[in-house]
């Protein structure tokens, strides 16, 4: 087959839904496929890389970090994919690239599938202070948007019900984004280990608690904040390590120090791609309060790198988390201390998580994710 891919982003290394395409294209090409991908560019030149097209775009930082929009919906690069003729588009944002996959899909007759990797309720206050508004909008443009893909795919039920709420009508596919788990299969040794752990400040009697992702208050790490300087009341030889970056850094550096948790919080900033899977070994427990993720595939990595995790109650954690086995779910700041504590003096029950968690990570394998996306493909062409 001969498969377009349209994403708004594909140059950063720091987003899920880049993730999540280059793992398909990946495994895609080795099932044989021909495979194509249109994104925007990243400055005022359409271009194109081997079977990379970027196309002109200008930035709008103001509405939210790293979006920006074609300038035109006009370019030599669209009539050459059109000449092309993919027999299957696959869309992976709603905003501006859709507007290339639809034209394309258009002109070609190719069947036009879709991703909905974000649910934007979580974001639109962003732009709109009222939740109330901005989810009503959400679910108005996301019908409107949708309502000629032939199937969409969702990554979680949770994706899927939300989409169904919005009144979207099309058929769905609920679809685990596929993460590399060779890469993750690497561990550390032990020297290794602590030698990182002393180069970051972390004292050698310590236990690490790890959370890895964008800095965005939609992550909700100011809860994490205020539980993490909850638990040092009991157990004060932990430290708190934050990997990565993003808009809330600074309110979050306050508000530690406003905790009087600063010598026990490090914020390590953004770290090359190939240097994550090392910083998830660093950790003892995994720990997120977000409730804005369509799947987490920073919760499926973590496990990957065999810790275990304790997480916001969410539904995009249930095929994740094995209550107990793995990790667990909590509701409520009496949880959350519990629940670390428990771990952390349990190395028995950490070492068997650990393994529960490898085994839970490897049914994500993005050769599985591929394979089913085909499928797709296929049905929609039959």
């Amino acid at each position: 087959m001969k498969i377009l891919i349209t994403t708004d982003l594909y140059v950063t290394d720091t987003n899920g839904v880049v993730t999540s395409v280059r793992n398909l294209r990946e495994e895609l090409v080795k099932r044989g496929h021909e495979v194509r991908i249109l994104t925007l560019s990243s400055n005022l030149k359409s271009r194109r890389e081997d079977y990379v097209y970027y196309i002109k775009s200008i930035p709008l930082g103001v509405v939210y970090p790293d979006v920006r929009m074609p300038v035109s919906y006009h370019n030599a690069y669209i009539r050459e994919l059109i000449e092309w003729k993919p027999d299957v588009i696959h869309s992976q944002c709603e905003f501006f690239s859709f507007q290339f996959a639809r034209h394309i899909a258009k002109a070609t007759g190719a069947p036009l599938i879709h991703t909905y990797h974000t649910l934007y309720e979580q974001y639109v206050t962003y732009v709109i202070p009222s939740k109330r508004l901005g989810r009503r909008m959400v679910a108005t443009l996301s019908r409107k948007r949708l309502k000629h893909v032939d199937t969409v795919i969702a990554p979680t039920r949770k994706v899927e019900n939300a989409l169904r709420r919005y009144g979207l009508r099309n058929p769905i596919a609920v679809v685990p984004s596929g993460i590399s788990i060779d890469r993750y299969r690497h561990r550390l040794t032990a020297e290794e280990r602590d030698r990182r752990r002393r180069q970051l400040g972390i004292p050698a009697d310590h236990q690490v608690l790890i959370n890895l992702g964008r800095l965005g208050t939609e992550k909700n790490l100011s809860e994490l904040m205020e539980l993490f300087a909850a638990v040092l009341t009991v157990n004060n030889q932990l430290t708190f390590l934050i990997v990565g970056d993003g808009p809330a850094r600074e309110q979050l550096e306050r508000q530690a120090k406003d905790l009087g948790v600063s010598d026990h919080v490090i914020f390590t900033g953004m770290v090359p791609p190939t240097e994550v899977q090392n910083y998830y070994q660093l950790g003892d427990i995994f720990v997120s309060a977000s409730t804005s993720e369509t799947q987490g595939l920073t919760y499926i990595e973590a496990a990957a790198n065999g810790l275990p995790l304790v997480c916001r109650q969410d539904p995009c954690l249930d095929d994740v988390i094995e209550e107990g086995v793995n990790g667990y779910e909590y509701t409520a700041s009496e949880e959350f201390i519990k629940e670390i504590n428990s771990i952390l003096w349990n190395p028995d029950w950490r070492r068997a998580a650990s393994r529960s968690s490898e085994e839970i990570a490897a049914t994500f394998d993005k050769s599985r994710f591929a394979e089913v996306v085909e499928d797709i493909y296929e049905s929609a062409l039959g």
